[in-house]
């Protein structure tokens, strides 16, 4: 073969790879073998091969995810955190008049407080009464929040570390080891470029210590079967005995690797690779496997092997019971050590080597200890039991919900507005609602019976325009009446605006209703109809003592206004003052309470009184047309007596 760049040449013509590189035929240059030194332990044993909680919960993808606890407890802080950041500002937003939707979040806060209900800041002597505040459900819900986040890190660590496994060290007997009946299998690959071709001296099996009375050597095919075959890391021996039933407690195997033409007997390291077996129950396993530089060496540069030192590779067969299998009996192969034989770090001396004819080999040795003096008795012992977990879940919800608590006795404490917040979201949500029933039995009045009484009262306040909506001309010879008709108008206007209520037009229907509703007379019609209609009214007030109260209508506009006759209302009029003609009596005062709720004998009171006011206006406006009668007669008689005596 060609030789690589940067590779040694020796002999002349012969070519080799500089210490710790190997030839890389695709590439045909010499690559540094940079595996690290890592050994790798594995029982292999299997406990739980159907396990409800792995099966329910997918562990094994919950445990990709989550390494450890710690996800699930910063999951929960931040969870915690984004509610209570989110509650806070949401505290500073205006509550308005029940309709926004700040009211609606706040308000389905406060109805989530399910944990402090009955332990709000309560004075003393109180009955305990359920209020559920704004406060309760932020600190409800967080409680909830940081109770989820710790048991989920429960069952996380019940799933993870639901076992411990005991072992219980005992001296063996002659009964004991034979009945370890295994299936051993050992794979040692030396590093390098070489093949099954530079393989010598393989066969011999020595047992025993040497230079002891019990050192034996044996054939190896009577130990086990072994085959060389080659791989692309190098050649790989393989020694494989079925059902070993007695192994001595020491056991040699040796071989050479030796330089054949082109193709020198040296190595950058060893891989290998030990398993043991149950022959019935193959499913569980014990192995080791590593890969071997110069790891016995402090100092860890590249080396290559090569040379008459052996290189000894000591593994020992550790006998394990385990109970909890069905008292599995199973070896446990553990590497011991690595010693290094003969190794060159520098390429001088490989150089020297490999044209040295007494260097052109390896010698590797393997060396089985079978630690057979004791016997190891494993069993898994749960930690976790019903009682345990459900003491465990009781701490964290007690933890949980006495936290929040504290916070909220704390603040209640010291923040004096937080005591009362419930009846102010209550009282906004009252007030409301009666606005929407008001509203909705204003509408049902209207356009059931056609009664527009309440549209007019609502129009009323909102123009300032009087009850029975009429309006004297002004006479320009008589200022004094044209000033006492102007100052009952505006009175009249008053009053009206003092009674009625505050109603908030909803749609556009609504106020088109309202609209059509109120109607207004002009100057012309209003003293033209007057003439006529004033002796009739002046006649009825006189021989009539009282209208009926359930249909009081309007002279003009023709409207009437409907009292139901089941109302069990008296009315009785209210005295006022009639002495001084000129002087319009002031309109009565409202009388409400101080609560958000009106009750209904309230109102029939305020309408009690505003029917004797108006009752009075009529008696003010049925005199104030006959003076204006008497006028228009007084100033066409001497016109008449003019056209008379001409």
């Amino acid at each position: 073969m060609g030789c690589p760049s940067n590779g040694i040449r020796y002999n002349g013509s012969l070519c080799a790879c500089p210490p710790g590189q190997l030839y890389n035929g695709t590439s045909k240059s010499c690559v540094l073998f940079g595996e690290r030194s890592l050994i790798s332990t594995d029982a292999g044993i299997d406990y739980y091969g159907v396990s409800f909680p792995e099966t329910l919960f997918a562990y094994d993808s919950i445990k990709k995810f989550s390494q450890s606890q710690a996800v699930f407890l910063e999951a929960t802080l931040v969870m915690l955190l984004s509610w209570l950041v989110c509650c806070f500002f949401l505290r500073f937003t205006k509550l308005g008049d029940g309709r926004t939707i700040w009211f609606r979040l706040r308000w389905w806060i406060s109805r989530l407080d399910i944990c402090y209900a009955t332990r709000h800041w309560l004075d003393d002597q109180k009955v305990v009464m359920k209020r559920k505040t704004e406060l309760g459900g932020t600190f409800s819900i967080a409680s909830w929040m940081l109770f989820i986040g710790l048991f989920a890190a429960l069952l996380y660590q019940i799933i993870s570390k639901r076992t411990i496994e005991v072992h219980n060290v005992r001296a063996t007997n002659a009964p004991d080891l034979a009945s370890f009946i295994n299936d051993l299998e050992f794979n040692i690959t030396t590093v390098s470029s070489m093949t099954c071709l530079n393989l010598r001296g393989l066969g011999t099996l020595v047992t025993g210590t040497p230079g002891s009375v019990d050192f034996r050597t044996a054939p190896l095919s009577n130990f086990a079967n072994y085959a060389c075959h080659n791989t692309s890391f190098g050649p790989t021996l393989s020694f494989k005995c079925s059902n070993c039933h007695r192994i001595n407690d020491y056991t040699y195997i040796s071989w050479q690797f030796v330089d054949i033409p082109n193709n020198p007997a040296i190595a950058v390291g060893f891989r290998f690779n030990v398993t043991a077996k149950t022959n019935a129950r193959k499913k569980h396993l014990s192995f080791v496997s590593g890969t071997l530089k110069n790891a016995s060496t402090s100092n860890d540069r590249p080396v290559t092997f090569r040379g008459k030192d052996a290189n000894i590779l000591k593994f020992n067969l550790f006998p394990r019971l385990y109970h909890s299998l069905n008292d599995l009996r199973l070896l446990q192969p553990l590497f011991h050590e690595f010693l290094p034989g003969s190794f060159f770090r520098e390429t001088n001396t490989l150089q020297a080597s490999l044209q040295s004819s007494n260097d052109g080999l390896i010698n590797t040795t393997l060396l089985i200890n079978y630690l057979s003096a004791y016997v190891v008795e494993i069993e898994n012992r749960s930690i976790i039991g019903p009682v345990s977990f459900v003491a465990d879940l009781g701490g964290l919800y007690c933890f949980s919900i006495g936290i929040f608590f504290y916070l909220l006795v704390q603040c209640e404490y010291r923040i004096k507005k937080l005591r009362t917040e419930d009846s102010i979201l209550r009282a906004i949500k009252n007030r409301r609602k009666a606005q929407d029933r008001w509203d909705k039995l204003r509408k049902y009045v209207t356009y059931t019976w056609g009664c527009k009484t309440l549209h007019d009262d609502y129009n009323n306040a909102k123009d300032g325009s009087a009850c029975c909506n009429l309006r004297v001309p002004s006479l320009h010879h008589n200022g004094s009446l044209r000033k006492s008709v102007s100052s009952q108008k505006g009175r009249q206007r008053s009053s009206l605006d003092s009674i009625s209520f505050n109603k908030k037009v909803t749609s556009s229907s609504e106020k088109r209703a309202t609209r059509e509703g109120t109607h207004t007379l002009d100057e012309e019609s209003v003293v033209a109809g007057t003439t006529s209609n004033t002796e009739g009214r002046l006649s009825n007030s006189r021989d009539e003592p009282k209208q009926n109260p359930e249909m009081l209508g309007v002279a003009n506009t023709g409207k009437k206004h409907f009292h139901h006759p089941d109302v069990g209302v008296a009315i009785k009029p209210q005295a006022f003052s009639h002495g001084d003609d000129d002087i319009i009596p002031p309109p009565p005062p409202l009388v409400l309470k101080d609560d958000s709720e009106i009750e209904m004998s309230d109102i029939q009171k305020n309408f009690q009184s505003l029917y004797d006011y108006n009752m009075t206006l009529r008696d003010k406006l049925v005199a104030t047309q006959s003076s204006l009668r008497a006028l228009a007669a007084v100033s066409t008689s001497p016109v008449s007596e003019s056209q008379t005596q001409t």
